[in-house]
């Protein structure tokens, strides 16, 4: 079984525990591969196989984000790229999307036994659409966000089938997907929802009204938007990355993807626990 680590050394205790990560899956016979950047944090352990990143996780069988919700993030681009099942590792603050605690590890035998829950994320894409033509495109586990710099405000309209659902004057808004309700969307106010539900949701951003709520898409519709700044200063974000500017013509379709990520439960009920116990409880 082949395995792909893939850790963030900015987070607390995360290289310590990427390095027993090896031994532990050294002893249950299964071969360890990081990234080719990571030469010289895992140079003691001989066993260990290098390459790039891409390369190495289109060959294996799982990948193990090392990290917090940002580095699961980074990992799911590639790992639904290759349809690889992804298990998270919470060293980060929060870790709301990782299975597994520090204090976990003796777990991981559970993966060569198979004996995990998959959960099957939906994603969603952002395509811009500029003078008719796809231009640029990407995929979000958690969300799409747009937004103008410094909190300016501005128009927004929101479309599908040519019917205009939603217009709206505000900070910006965020469309997430299930998995992302829990992220920027709940911080803006909106519902959490159950992550293998099925869906798209729009929450506003600091909307300047009085009655502009969160709207619930099913996963089918092609939501278009298109802002009426006066300028080309509003951009659009994807899970906190690939930052791009919206110039004042363009159409950001925002459409289900048809890459999903398999995100691995390796004890049971995670996320429930996650909303009761790194929610509902004050981070310490």
């Amino acid at each position: 079984m082949k395995i792909v680590l893939s850790p963030n050394f900015s987070k607390k205790n995360a290289l310590s525990t990427a390095l027993k990560c090896c031994d532990i899956l050294k002893e249950l016979d299964m071969d360890v591969f990081v990234s080719e950047n990571f030469r010289s944090e895992f140079g003691e352990k001989t066993f260990v196989q290098f390459g790039k990143i891409e390369e190495i996780t289109k060959e294996c069988d799982t990948v193990i984000a090392i990290g917090g919700d940002g580095t699961i993030l980074k990992a799911s681009a590639y790992a639904s790229e290759y349809d690889k099942p992804l298990l998270g590792i919470n060293t980060g603050r929060l870790g709301f999307m990782a299975s597994m605690e520090i204090e976990d590890l003796d777990k991981l035998s559970k993966l060569k036994e198979q004996d995990y829950i998959i959960e099957t994320r939906m994603m969603i894409d952002a395509e811009l659409v500029r003078d008719g033509k796809v231009v640029d495109l990407h995929t979000a586990l958690n969300d799409v966000v747009i937004a103008r710099p410094y909190s300016k405000i501005a128009d927004y309209e929101i479309s599908t089938d040519g019917i205009v659902v939603s217009s709206m004057r505000s900070d910006g808004m965020v469309f997430a997907t299930p998995t992302g309700s829990t992220a920027y969307a709940l911080s803006a106010g909106g519902p959490i929802l159950e992550p293998e539900t099925e869906c798209i949701q729009l929450t506003p951003i600091c909307p300047h009204s009085l009655f502009s709520r969160t709207m619930v898409f099913t996963s089918d519709r092609l939501l278009e938007v298109r802002h009426y700044a006066g300028d080309d200063s509003v951009y659009y974000s994807v899970d906190g990355r690939a930052r791009c500017i919206l110039q004042q013509n363009d159409r950001l379709v925002i459409k289900k993807s048809l890459k999903k990520l398999r995100l691995i439960d390796i004890k049971g009920h995670s996320f429930f626990d996650a909303v009761n116990n790194k929610l509902m409880n004050p981070i310490k």
